[in-house]
């Protein structure tokens, strides 16, 4: 650690590490874990089923649907639906099981920068 890292380190709020070390805050860390790390997995292992597929199964993915719509056009366009049901959930999971404890967290430590 360079010595302008250290001294930016040691201004930092103490009140923070009280507030860290609490285990309502491992508690919030586990919560955001619990559900960034499996739905980061399922998206990036859907991302490459993608191009695994666009890559060695051209037949496949070429095969007409409608009209012009192929398969690959098809797997596209529900990546960018996966996206926005991934945002979407991430926002109703975070608002029962995250903001709650946050707020705990962060009224806590406004009441001890009063005192």
């Amino acid at each position: 650690m360079t010595q302008d890292a250290h001294d930016q380190a040691a201004r930092h709020d103490p009140v923070y590490d009280e507030l860290s070390a609490r285990p309502e805050f491992a508690e919030l860390r586990s919560r955001y874990r619990r559900f960034v790390i499996p739905a980061t997995a399922a998206f990036l292992a859907w991302y490459a089923l993608y191009v695994l597929m666009s890559m060695f199964a051209h037949d496949f993915m070429s095969t007409k649907v409608a009209g012009n719509i192929n398969v690959a056009l098809v797997f596209g366009l529900l990546q960018f639906a996966t996206t926005f049901l991934i945002a979407w959930l991430y926002s109703r999971y975070s608002n029962t099981n995250l903001d709650p404890l946050a707020k705990q967290l962060s009224d806590d430590y406004y009441e001890s920068r009063e005192r």
